[in-house]
């Protein structure tokens, strides 16, 4: 391929509206262009990028016996509202209407779809287990789209859905795409991390993400040193607060004080009241809206001063993700105060039959102060067991860096990183709700038990830049690199020598499998250099009027400094240095050598 003949509009400036690294060097580096907030044109490297990326999932889900289908991107609302998810999802939901005013869905994902299509082609046993997957387009409606593909209204991603006769089965099922996941980034050059995962509006029994340590990832991933406990922050747990929660009582029964302009945590850790956080009792109220035809219902949560409610453990305790903090005037007609000066004493609670939920943290506190449900007074001398009616306890804080961790109680260490992948194990949630039944040998009718399985495509292009690059553009892996050579005669005449010879290797190097670009642009060498450092070519060859007058030519690959070698050693030296790099990511896979290089060669 020469330069000239395709479209690359590499760009000197950074777009003003590029907010991270990745999302600066796509659009100079050619690769994308921006329609506007969360939609992306894909442009002819970008487009040779994403294939290959597409091409090794598609190699490791084959190879762990997946099978491939392609369902459709509109779908019809009446399964998502069989399984319950056109109300736990909504805020997601792309809908549109016909010309006969009939609503359809733009898919964000295909869980019901796949379920449907199970439950009228699989009835026995004997055609299980099967896992069917798909690389498709995804539409979610971003509140906030931003960082490029990162988080789009539109994306390609890879989903996939077992479908197995037991618990076990399925289990199986799920370690599959595990290892299929672990092969298939580490394929990508990238360096993941697999963390135990919050399962979301997707539900389920477990999860794991795989993520991409990054700087500027939306995601933070709690984590021990030794590699023995990985999670999300929204699913991470811990030994507890390192200061621990006061449990002796100094008073017969709560006593009310006056606390004049007093409306925050902090507030009342000052003089005159020298109040600390953690012997203080934080109450929240959120609204509950439990199904589409229910009436948001108020529930109570009860945490440490000091602590943060994490939103995630919260809608699993509920079992609902449509939830928001109360107005001011909605707490007020729960408990009769302002926030500021709330609590859960249940002698001051208006509503007897009002839902509490605890955090874990405060079982067997005592000693503790809460908002009276007065405005402008707490009360002092709390005790949990004795004065306040829990309905429930759950784990719903956020954890916090040093904390002990739950495996060998090392210190718990923070990062942002970014997801690329999910795997969940969802169990029969969907196989239920939308009949994928299969009878067993006895004539027994049972649900599937199901998992599912997703890759960002478009954002594992993105992650694979976020974390391969330097201050002079993209550094790209050998296998998702959308050109592996450039060749750069730095005289482009027709009948110059370095352009003939430039010509000569592209031929030859192509017909060997080796996809190159040829740089025939009449431009300088500065400018052609700048370039291809800049998309990130892992091998740049230059041919030079003086370097060829010495018979030589100079290979300069990405990572490395330039290399003088003879004319006539060029092309062996060129497949070798192509055969190591291939060698070096092989290693990280467990492939073999033969099929780690043909990832050089994959047509885009």
């Amino acid at each position: 391929m020469r330069w000239t003949q395709t479209f690359i509009p590499t760009l000197k400036e950074t777009p003003a509206d590029a907010e991270i690294v990745s999302h600066k060097l796509m659009l100079r580096a050619g690769l994308v262009r921006k329609l506007t907030g969360g939609l992306y044109t894909f442009l002819p490297l970008g487009l040779r990028v994403l294939r290959k990326v597409e091409q090794i999932v598609r190699e490791e889900m084959d190879r762990a016996g997946a099978i491939e289908v392609f369902m459709p991107a509109l779908q019809p609302p009446e399964i998502w509202q069989q399984s319950g998810r056109y109300v736990t999802a909504r805020e997601v939901l792309y809908k549109v209407k016909d010309r006969a005013n009939k609503e359809w869905l733009l898919g964000p994902t295909h869980e019901e779809v796949i379920t449907t299509l199970v439950a009228g082609e699989i009835s026995s046993y004997r055609q299980l287990p099967r896992n069917f997957y798909q690389i498709q387009t995804k539409f979610r409606d971003e509140i906030r789209p931003r960082f490029g593909l990162m988080r789009a209204k539109e994306f390609i991603m890879k989903d996939a859905y077992s479908f197995d006769v037991t618990d076990a089965a399925a289990q199986v099922s799920y370690q599959k795409m595990y290892d299929a996941y672990t092969r298939i980034f580490a394929r990508c050059g990238l360096r993941t991390l697999p963390v135990e995962a919050d399962t979301g509006v997707i539900g389920g029994k477990f999860s794991h993400e795989f993520m991409v340590p990054a700087d500027t990832g939306e995601n933070e991933v709690v984590y021990c040193e030794s590699g023995s406990y990985a999670a999300n922050l929204e699913k991470a747990t811990s030994g507890g607060p390192l200061e621990p929660t006061p449990t002796r009582s100094t008073g017969p029964a709560p006593e009310k004080f006056p606390t004049p302009g007093v409306f925050t945590i902090e507030a009342l850790t000052a003089p005159p009241y020298g109040v600390a956080a953690p012997a203080q009792i934080k109450t929240l109220v959120l609204m509950v809206k439990r199904s589409e035809e229910a009436e948001s219902e108020p529930v109570l949560v009860l945490l440490r001063g000091d602590d943060q409610l994490n939103e995630a453990k919260f809608a699993g305790a509920l079992g609902t993700n449509v939830f928001r903090p109360a107005t001011p005037e909605e707490v007020f007609a729960v408990l009769g105060a302002h926030p500021g000066s709330l609590g859960a004493v249940a002698a001051t609670l208006k509503t007897p039959n009002l839902r509490v939920l605890a955090d874990t943290a405060l079982r067997g506190a005592a000693g503790m102060t809460t908002g009276a449900n007065e405005d402008g007074f707490h009360f002092r001398h709390v005790d949990l067991d004795r004065d306040v009616r829990v309905t429930d306890w759950a784990d719903l804080r956020t954890v916090r860096a040093g904390e002990r961790g739950p495996v060998n109680g090392q210190p718990l260490k923070l990062r942002r990183a970014i997801e690329v992948g999910h795997v969940f194990k969802l169990g029969t949630k969907y196989s239920e709700a939308l009949h994928a039944l299969y009878l067993d040998e006895a004539g027994h009718q049972h649900p599937c038990v199901m998992g599912c399985y997703g890759i960002g495509i478009t954002r594992t292009v993105q992650a694979i830049i976020e974390q391969c690059n330097d201050r002079d553009g993209i550094v790209w892996p050998l296998t998702t690199a959308p050109f592996a050579v450039c060749l750069t005669p730095l005289n482009v005449a027709p009948d110059h020598p370095a352009f003939r010879l430039a010509q000569t290797w592209h031929d030859e190097l192509t017909a060997r499998g080796v996809e190159v670009l040829l740089d025939d642009r009449d431009e300088r060498p500065g400018v052609k250099f700048k370039d291809a450092d800049l998309i990130g070519f892992p091998l740049r060859v230059n041919l030079g009027e003086k370097s060829l007058a010495r018979d030589e030519v100079e290979l300069k690959p990405r990572r490395e400094g330039l290399r003088a070698v003879k004319v006539e050693h060029a092309l062996s030296a060129i497949l070798e240095w192509l055969d190591t790099e291939s060698g070096r990511l092989a290693e990280g896979t467990g492939r073999s050598g033969d099929s780690a290089r043909n990832d050089r060669s994959t047509a885009a």
